[in-house]
């Protein structure tokens, strides 16, 4: 079988629609039906920033429903749920607080679903039925980071198929804990401090004291800060090039091809190292191409660049 593995959609319903055409994929009038020997998973974040955010949710789910395809959970479901849950331990709170920021990145996704409307609760919950990762005998698919140390400290708080429940969301919620930082691990990747007294500003303009890694490569601790770090040149450029990258904790412990999203690449799509694919190739912004990897389950490894499969919606 093949497995498309699509990328980061984020409300992007025409390059949806224009990706699963390409790939094959024809409405019958209630959901995409892959092309024989075929199969859709996708890889998180189909919410936010665009503007077609509903009706990408309604081509998933009908697909979900129709047991043609799989997904994995992105950080923006998750934050959704977050933003809209009270804190059981202070009801004047969210658990995800209500910040401009906060507030402005779930903008688009509050437009079409009012906040506390039918339809903002009816896609909360069905955003519930969406596992944290996903485990077949041939890949390991997860939307950051496939880091088993912190899914064994995830487990105990999910149901049998990884996904969470209301108390799990409480659970991770609460920072500091052992269950945010796993959290954090799988759905937005592998950070370590910038040297003392160093902050970078994000795409967002949020001044931060950590900064995410390139946790695929080899040797992670015997690297400098500016070959493991996945940020853009402006930020490293406020780091000494020879500051070391250490104590990341950290190691890929699986001998199988492991698929991501999150990490808004550009350029011609490539693998990150012989065994992990990113498959987000910025289709939040309009230059940006929704793209899919097509895995043969039969024959899952060696990876090879041209699996990929690209919308160019121009």
């Amino acid at each position: 079988m093949i497995i498309d593995i699509i990328g980061d959609i984020h409300g992007y319903a025409d390059k949806l629609a224009g990706l699963l055409t390409q790939l094959g994929y024809v409405h019958n009038g209630e959901y995409y039906v892959p092309p024989a020997n075929h199969r859709a998973l996708f890889i998180g974040d189909l919410i936010d920033r665009g503007s077609q955010q509903l009706r990408t949710l309604e081509i998933v789910f009908a697909m979900l429903d129709a047991d043609v395809a799989d997904a994995v959970m992105g950080n923006h479901e998750y934050n959704a749920l977050a933003y809209a849950t009270l804190d059981p331990n202070n009801e004047a709170q969210y658990l995800r607080s209500h910040t401009e920021l906060h507030t402005r990145q779930h903008e688009a996704f509050l437009a079409e679903a009012p906040f506390n409307s039918a339809s903002h609760h009816y896609w909360l919950e069905r955003l519930y039925e969406i596992p944290l990762w996903l485990e077949t005998d041939y890949a390991c698919f997860v939307h950051a980071c496939w880091d088993v140390d912190s899914m064994a400290i995830l487990k105990p708080l999910l149901t049998a198929d990884n996904c969470l429940t209301k108390n799990a969301l409480v659970m991770t919620s609460q920072q500091p804990s052992v269950h945010f930082d796993a959290l954090e691990r799988v759905l937005k990747g592998v950070e370590t401090p910038l040297p003392e007294g160093l902050v970078m500003v994000d795409k967002e303009g949020t001044e931060r004291s950590r900064v995410r890694v390139r946790w695929w490569l080899d040797e992670l601790n015997k690297k400098t800060l500016h070959e493991v770090a996945r940020a853009p040149q402006s930020g490293l450029a406020q780091i000494p090039k020879d500051a070391l990258a250490e104590n990341i904790d950290f190691a890929l412990k699986t001998d199988k091809p492991v698929f991501v999203g999150h990490y808004w690449l550009t350029g011609e799509p490539q693998l990150l190292s012989p065994q992990v694919v990113c498959i987000d190739y910025s289709a939040a912004v309009d230059s940006g191409y929704l793209t899919c990897y097509q895995l043969d389950t039969e024959q899952p490894l060696p990876l090879d660049n041209a699996n990929f499969v690209q919308y160019r919606h121009e």
